[in-house]
C-alpha cells in the first residue's frame, strides 16, 4: 500500500499499483515497482509501514480500525491497544442494564471457554462416532463383545476430553487460554517435537 503526501498530509490512499494524474503529470503504474524509495518519495509517493505492534489474533482479541498517520518523513498504519474478548459467559443485558430474555429465558453471552469447551466436545463426539457401531453391535448381538483395544480407546478419548476442558476451565485470562494451544519444540532443531499444554487426542484404533 502506497500514500500520496502534499504538505505532510495524506491526501490519497493506493491499495494497489495503478495510474493516476500528479499537477497535470499522468504517472503510470510501473512508478510503484521501478521506481526508487527516493524518486517516489520525491514526488510525495510513500510506501506505508505496517507496525502491528497493537494487532493482535483475532481469534482471541477484538482489534482496533488501523489509522495511517504521516510523521517523521513516513508513513505508518497502526492499531490502539486490542481488546481481550470475552473468557466467562455473562448474561445478556439491555442498554439500560435489564437481563435480556428470549421466550422467557435468559439469553446468555458465551465466552472464549465455552467456545473452546464447545469444540472439544464436538471433536470428542466426532472421534467416539467412529466406533460407535461396535457399541451398538453389542447391545444388539447377544455373543458380541466390543474389542478390547476399542473399549480403551473410547475410554482415552473421554478422558483426553475432561482434561483438555479442565485446562482451558483453569485458564486466568485471554493469553493463558491461547497459549494453551500454541506448539511449541520441546526436542531438538535436528529432531524437532512440536507439542501444545492442551495436549493432542489418542491415536485412533483402526
Amino acid at each position: 500500500m502506497w500514500v500520496l503526501v502534499q504538505d505532510e498530509t495524506i491526501i490519497k490512499t493506493f491499495s494497489h499499483a495503478k495510474g493516476f494524474v500528479l499537477n497535470d503529470t499522468q504517472y503510470p503504474r510501473d512508478i510503484f515497482t521501478k521506481w526508487s524509495k527516493e524518486e517516489k518519495e520525491a514526488i510525495g509517493i510513500y510506501e506505508v509501514i505496517v507496525d502491528k505492534t497493537n494487532y493482535k489474533d483475532t481469534e482471541y482479541y477484538i482489534n482496533t480500525n488501523s489509522t495511517i498517520a504521516f510523521a517523521n518523513n513516513q508513513v505508518t498504519e497502526s492499531w490502539e491497544t486490542a481488546t481481550a474478548k470475552r473468557l466467562v459467559d455473562e448474561n445478556a443485558v439491555d442498554e439500560d442494564g435489564n437481563n435480556v430474555l428470549k421466550d422467557g429465558v435468559q439469553v446468555i453471552n458465551y465466552g472464549l471457554k465455552t467456545e473452546k469447551k464447545r469444540i472439544v466436545k464436538n471433536q470428542a463426539a466426532g472421534l467416539l462416532a467412529k466406533t460407535d457401531w461396535y457399541v451398538v453391535k453389542a447391545t444388539e448381538v447377544a455373543d458380541y463383545t466390543v474389542p478390547a483395544d476399542i473399549t480403551t480407546y473410547r475410554a482415552a478419548v473421554r478422558t483426553k476430553s475432561n482434561q483438555m476442558e479442565t485446562a482451558i476451565d483453569g485458564a486466568a485470562n485471554v493469553d493463558a487460554l491461547k497459549a494453551l494451544y500454541e506448539y511449541t519444540n520441546t526436542g531438538t532443531e535436528q529432531d524437532p517435537v512440536y507439542t501444545r499444554p492442551l495436549g493432542e487426542w489418542p491415536e485412533e484404533v483402526i
